[in-house]
C-alpha cells in the first residue's frame, strides 16, 4: 500500500500539459464612493491558476486567459467582492470599469472573532469557539456558525478544530502536540490577517490535502494589501475591555518593494468573569521585494504576546451560592485581585516565502518558517499544607451534608447541618494569598522552605518548517496542485517556579512518597529550587513530520470534479531530562522512536444543473497519526508509549444542493463522517478505583482511552434572500447527531502502585508496571460533548444607501451534553476492587435501575440568544470614518457551554452515596457562556 501511495503521489505529477493559446482580458477597478482607482485589488479567474493585481491606475490584465466561459472574481479587503461572468474568445476582452462598494459588515467579522476567544482548559483546549471561526466566509450558514453560535461554543459538524487545517502563507499552524492551532499566536492582528481563503469540509484546497473540517489559508504577502492606513479603538465587556490597533500598507513602489506593519494592544483589569485579567500586545511586519515578473521574496514576522487569567469550572452547588461569574482561581493581595491560573503565550513566527512564476500558468511557492517561544499555564503547588482552593470539597457545605459513618448516612444530623452552615466557602470564597504568605513565613523560622508556591506548566517549542506548493494549469480544463512539507519540532516541557510566596526555596520532592520514590530526579536528589528553576518534571518531545500531496481538478461546462491523494510520515520520541524515582529505569534519556505512516484519498464532483443550481458531493478516506499528547500517556514522568497505538481512520462524505440566484442564495447539505481508533488521555484524582479500603483505594491517575470510534451525521441549511435592495433575510439551521460509535478500552496509569514495590508486595526491578487495564467502557451511543448539536437562526439586515446598517438575529441552540467519564462506565464501577492481579469483588447491593440513572448522560437546557449589530461610515476629505457596535445575548440568558463529570467517585458505592445525599460533593463541573455583552469599534481609514 505504501509503495502504491508513493507512486500515485509522485508518478502522477508527470502529466502531459496541453498548451493552448489564450486571449487578453483586462478591466479597471474603482471605489463606488469616490470613483477613484483601487490599487492591489485581486482579480482571479476561478478554476484556473490565473491571478492578477490592479496597478496604481486600478487596472488588471490577464495576458493569456483560457478560452471559454469563466467566472471572474474581483476582491479587496474592506470591499464586497464582485463576481462577473465572462466569455473569452479569440479577441481581447475589455471589461471596462468594475465598481467595488465598501463592505460595511466587515467590521462585524473582524471584531467578533476577537471577543469569542476563550479557552477552557490548561492547554489549547478543543473547547475553544474558534473551530467555528474556521468557516467564517460569505455563506449564510457559515456566518451564523461563526458569529451567532460561536459564543455558545458551536462546532461545525461537531468536529474538533484538530480536524481542520489552519495555514499562514502555506505553512501549517496546527500544533504537533495536540493538532490544534494556537489562535493567540496571531491574536489582535485582525487587519494583518484579513486576506484569507476557506474551504468547507473535505473540499479541495490549492495549498494542502486537508482533513474533514476544512482549511483556512491566511496570506500575508505584502503586495496583496490595499495601500493605506487604518486606526481603530474598541471597547467591550468580554475577556478584555479595550483594544487599540493600527495598520499601514505601502503598496508596491517603483523599486518593487511593498511593506505592511500592524500593532495592537488589548487589556482589562477584569474581564466578564471575576478575576480574569487580560494583557496582550501584538506586532506584525511583512516586506516583499519583487525582483522581476517571475520572482518575488516576502518576509513575514509575527509577535503576539498575551497573558490572561482563567475562569474556573464550578459545580452546581458553588454556582448556586456564588453565581455564574464566580471564579475560584483569584484572591485579594495588597488590595488587588490576583489570579493563580494565568495563561501566558509568547511564540514569535518568522517566515520567508519565495514566489516563482515559472510560466503564465505555473507557479511555485516555497516557504521556510521558524517559530519559537513559550506557553505557560500557572497554578499553585503545596506540600504538607492545607489545599488553598476555596472550592476544595472539604470547604463546601456539601462535605458535611453528604457525610457517611460507615454505611450510615449522617449528613442530615443537626451537628453536620450546623457545621455546613459554618463551611469555609460561605465566608471566604477566594484564594487567601495573605494566609499562604503567613504560613510560608512561619515555616521560614524553622526550615526556610515554602510550603506554598506558584509555578507554571511550561512548554518551550522550537519548530522549523519548509515546504513547496506547485500550482499549474495543465490545460484549459485541468489544474494540478502539489506540495511537500517537512516539520521538525523540539518541545521542552517542565515545571517552572514562578513565586515562592515569601519563602526561600521549595523542596523538589513528592510528599506522597518516601525515599527514592519521592525524588523528581534521582540524578540530583533533594534539590532546593528557587524562582526560575525547573523542577517536578523535565523532558523534551521530538517530532519529525514529512508529508506530500497531489491534486487534479477538472473543469468542464456541466461537470467539475477533482481527485487528490496524500502521504505522510510522523516520527515521535520522548527525551527524559530527569530520572524519576518512580520510574528509575524508564524516565531518563530517550525513549524508543515510534513511526506512523499515513495516506489519504479524496474526490468530489460538482454538477451544474443550470447556471444557478448545482449539486456538489465530496468524499474522503484518510489515516491520521495520533498527536504527541496522546502517544505518551504519562510523558511528565516516563517514556512509556501507549501500547499498540495506531493511526486514526477517518471517512467523510457530504452532498449539497446549491442555489445562486440574484436574490436567493441557499445551500442544503447532508454530511456523514466517522473517526475510528482515536486515543485520548486525561488526568484526575479517583476514589475507590484500586484495591484496598479507604485512602489505599484512592489515587491520582493518568487515564488513556484507546480505540475510540465516533460518528457524526446531520444536515445543514443556509438561506439568504434579498427582499428589497436594502433588506436581506437569512435563515440557517443544523440538526446533528454526534455520538460515540463503540465501546473503547480504558487503562489507568497509577503511580501509587510503585509503593507496592517498596512494601515488597509486588515484585519488580526498577520501575513497576503501573498500567492497569479496565477493559471496555460502555460509551456506545453516548453523545459527544462540548457543543450544541442543534442550532437555528433567523435574521434581518437593513443596509441604507447612505452607508449605515443594522441587523438582528434570533438563535435557538439545543442538544448540548455533559462530558462523561469513561472510567465510570467500565466493569470497575460495579466492583469493590480491581487489583493488579485481576481479582474482582462485586458490590452486593447494586440497584441496576439506580445505576442507570447515575450513568445517564446529562443534557443541558436549550436556550435562545438574540444578537443586535449595526454600523455607520462616512467619507470625509478622502478618509473613511466609521463605527461598528454589537450587543450579544440581549436578554441576558444564562446557559451552560460545557462541563464534565468528576471521576473522583469511581465506583457505584462511592457515587451512589454522594448523589443520594442530595448535596453531592463531587458533582459535575460546568462552564457558562457570557451574559449580555457589547462591543463598540471606532475606526478611520486613510
Amino acid at each position: 500500500m505504501k509503495k502504491l501511495v508513493i507512486s500515485i503521489l509522485f508518478v502522477m505529477q508527470v502529466v502531459f500539459a496541453f498548451a493552448q493559446q489564450g486571449s487578453l482580458v483586462k478591466g479597471k477597478v474603482v471605489d463606488s464612493k469616490t470613483q477613484k482607482p483601487l490599487q492591489n485589488v485581486v482579480a482571479t479567474i476561478r478554476n484556473t491558476t490565473l491571478t492578477a493585481l490592479t496597478n496604481s491606475d486600478g487596472i488588471f490584465v490577464f495576458e493569456n486567459a483560457p478560452h471559454g466561459s469563466h467566472l471572474l472574481e474581483v476582491s479587496s479587503t474592506g470591499y464586497s467582492r464582485q463576481i462577473l461572468s465572462i466569455d473569452v474568445e479569440g479577441q481581447p476582452l475589455d471589461l471596462g470599469v468594475v465598481v467595488l462598494a465598501e463592505d460595511i459588515t466587515s467590521e462585524q467579522q473582524l471584531s467578533l472573532i476577537t471577543i469569542t476567544e476563550n479557552d477552557l482548559g490548561d492547554d489549547n483546549s478543543g473547547s475553544e469557539s474558534t473551530s467555528g471561526l474556521l468557516q467564517a466566509t460569505r455563506d449564510a450558514f457559515q456566518q451564523s456558525a461563526a458569529f451567532n453560535w460561536g459564543q455558545a461554543r458551536f462546532r461545525i459538524r461537531g468536529l474538533d478544530n484538530e480536524y481542520g487545517t489552519t495555514m499562514i502563507n502555506g505553512i501549517v499552524m496546527n500544533k504537533v502536540y495536540d493538532g490544534r492551532p494556537q489562535w493567540s499566536n496571531w491574536g489582535g492582528l485582525n487587519d494583518a490577517t484579513r486576506n484569507q481563503e476557506f474551504t468547507m469540509g473535505s473540499a479541495p484546497s490549492d495549498y494542502t490535502f486537508g482533513s474533514i473540517l476544512g482549511t483556512q489559508e491566511i496570506n500575508t504577502r505584502a503586495s496583496f494589501y490595499r495601500p493605506g492606513t487604518r486606526i481603530s479603538f474598541s471597547g467591550t465587556n468580554t475577556n478584555y475591555s479595550w483594544r487599540m490597533m493600527g495598520t499601514h500598507a505601502s503598496g508596491m513602489n517603483k523599486d518593487g518593494i511593498a511593506y505592511v506593519i500592524s500593532a495592537s494592544r488589548r487589556w482589562a483589569q477584569e474581564g466578564y468573569f471575576d478575576g480574569t485579567d487580560y494583557s496582550a500586545n501584538s506586532f506584525f511586519a511583512s516586506i516583499e521585494k519583487r525582483f522581476n515578473d517571475k520572482h518575488s521574496l516576502n518576509f513575514t514576522s509575527i509577535y503576539a504576546q498575551n497573558s490572561r487569567g482563567k475562569n474556573s469550572p464550578n459545580t452546581a452547588e458553588v454556582t448556586r451560592i456564588a453565581g455564574e461569574k464566580y471564579n475560584s482561581y483569584w484572591g485579594w493581595q495588597d488590595g488587588e485581585k490576583r489570579n493563580s491560573r494565568d495563561k501566558d503565550v509568547e511564540e514569535p513566527i518568522f517566515m520567508l516565502s519565495h514566489y516563482w512564476k515559472i510560466t503564465d500558468k505555473t507557479n511555485l511557492n516555497t516557504n521556510v518558517s521558524y517559530q519559537f517561544g513559550k506557553i505557560g499555564n500557572s497554578r499553585l503547588d503545596f506540600q504538607g499544607a492545607r489545599n488553598p482552593d476555596p472550592t476544595y470539597y472539604r470547604n463546601l457545605p456539601s462535605y458535611y451534608t453528604s457525610m457517611y459513618d460507615g454505611n450510615t448516612f449522617i449528613g442530615n444530623t443537626p451537628a453536620n447541618i450546623e457545621e455546613a452552615g459554618r463551611a469555609r466557602f460561605l465566608t471566604n470564597r477566594q484564594l487567601d494569598w495573605a494566609e499562604m504568605y503567613r504560613v510560608n513565613r512561619d515555616t521560614l523560622r524553622h526550615d526556610r522552605n515554602s510550603v506554598y508556591a506558584l509555578y507554571e506548566d511550561r512548554t518551550d517549542d522550537k519548530t522549523w518548517t519548509a515546504n513547496s506548493i506547485l500550482n499549474s494549469q495543465l490545460s484549459d480544463n485541468i489544474i494540478l496542485n502539489a506540495g511537500a512539507t517537512y516539520r521538525k519540532l523540539k518541545s521542552h516541557n517542565f515545571q517552572n517556579m514562578l513565586d515562592l510566596l515569601g519563602g526561600q526555596y521549595f523542596n523538589d520532592v513528592d510528599n506522597f512518597y518516601t525515599g527514592n520514590f519521592a525524588q523528581s530526579d534521582l540524578n540530583n536528589p533533594n534539590r532546593q529550587v528557587g524562582v526560575g528553576d525547573a523542577y517536578g518534571y523535565n523532558y523534551n518531545l521530538l517530532a519529525d513530520i514529512a508529508d506530500a500531496f497531489t491534486q487534479f481538478k477538472f473543469n468542464y461546462s456541466t461537470f467539475d470534479f477533482y481527485l487528490a491523494q496524500s502521504f505522510s510520515r510522523s516520527q515521535y520520541q520522548r527525551e527524559g531530562l530527569y530520572r524519576n524515582g518512580l520510574y528509575a529505569n524508564n524516565s531518563f534519556g530517550k525513549s524508543d522512536k515510534i513511526v506512523f505512516e499515513n495516506f489519504g484519498f479524496k474526490g468530489g464532483m460538482t454538477y451544474k444543473m443550470t447556471g444557478r443550481q448545482m449539486f456538489d458531493v465530496n468524499a474522503i478516506y484518510m489515516t491520521k497519526a495520533p498527536s504527541l499528547r496522546n502517544t505518551f500517556p504519562n510523558a511528565r514522568l516516563n517514556n512509556i508509549i501507549v501500547p499498540d497505538i495506531n493511526s486514526e481512520n477517518i471517512m467523510s462524505v457530504d452532498a449539497s444542493y446549491i442555489i445562486r440566484a440574484p436574490k436567493l442564495k441557499a445551500r442544503l447539505t447532508g454530511f456523514y463522517s466517522t473517526i475510528k481508533n482515536a486515543t485520548e488521555t486525561s488526568f484526575f484524582f479517583a476514589e475507590g478505583v484500586f484495591e484496598g479500603d479507604g485512602s489505599d483505594a484512592n489515587a491520582f491517575v493518568a487515564e488513556t482511552v484507546t480505540n475510540i470510534n465516533k460518528k457524526n451525521m446531520g444536515v445543514e441549511l443556509g438561506i439568504e434572500y434579498q427582499i428589497i435592495p436594502t433588506l436581506k433575510f437569512t435563515a440557517t439551521g443544523t440538526y446533528g447527531q454526534y455520538t460515540y460509535d463503540n465501546n473503547p478500552n480504558v487503562s489507568i496509569n497509577n503511580d501509587a502502585l510503585a509503593l507496592l514495590v517498596q512494601e515488597g508486595s509486588l515484585a519488580s526491578v526498577g520501575a513497576p508496571n503501573t498500567q492497569v487495564n479496565f477493559g471496555q467502557a460502555n460509551l456506545k451511543n453516548y453523545r459527544l460533548p462540548g457543543m450544541p448539536q442543534q442550532a437555528y437562526s433567523v435574521g434581518l439586515e437593513y443596509r441604507d444607501p447612505h452607508f449605515w446598517w443594522i441587523g438582528a438575529n434570533a438563535n435557538y441552540l439545543a442538544s448540548n451534553y455533559l462530558d462523561v467519564s469513561a472510567l465510570l462506565r467500565t466493569h470497575n464501577f460495579f466492583e469493590n476492587s480491581a487489583d493488579p492481579y485481576g481479582m474482582d469483588f462485586p458490590f452486593s447491593d447494586i440497584d441496576r435501575e439506580n445505576a442507570r440513572k447515575l450513568l445517564k448522560q446529562e443534557k443541558f437546557d436549550d436556550f435562545y440568544l438574540v444578537n443586535l449589530t449595526g454600523g455607520k461610515s462616512w467619507r470625509i476629505g478622502g478618509k473613511t470614518v466609521g463605527f461598528f457596535a454589537s450587543i450579544n445575548n440581549v436578554f441576558d440568558q444564562t446557559y451552560k457551554t460545557g462541563g464534565f463529570e468528576q471521576a473522583r467517585n469511581a465506583n457505584y458505592q462511592e457515587l451512589n452515596r454522594d448523589v443520594s445525599s442530595g448535596t453531592p460533593s463531587f458533582g459535575p463541573k460546568y462552564f457558562y457562556g457570557y451574559g449580555r455583552t457589547y462591543f463598540v469599534n471606532l475606526y478611520i481609514n486613510f
